[in-house]
């Protein structure tokens, strides 16, 4: 299964570090080829977790992960 870690754009994902900076707490794996069209298009992507929402941004290495999207993820490749 492709997929692509990308970011959550709920305000509950957010880090309230009490700055300005609007980097997400968890990015989130998503099929890798609805990634392009919502990022254009504004269509809702779903996550492995299930979460709903819009392509906003990409992930760099190292960012965060959503942990159950993590876990999904996982028990598909076996």
């Amino acid at each position: 299964m492709d997929t692509q870690t990308i970011e959550r754009t709920d305000a509950d994902e957010r880090v309230d570090d009490g700055t300005d900076d609007d980097t997400p707490k968890f990015f989130h794996y998503v099929k890798k080829d609805k990634i392009a069209e919502s990022a254009v298009m504004g269509t809702h992507v779903v996550a492995l977790c299930g979460e709903v929402f819009p392509v906003t941004r990409s992930a760099k290495p190292g960012s965060p992960v959503c942990p159950d999207c993590k876990r999904v993820y996982e028990q598909l490749k076996k």
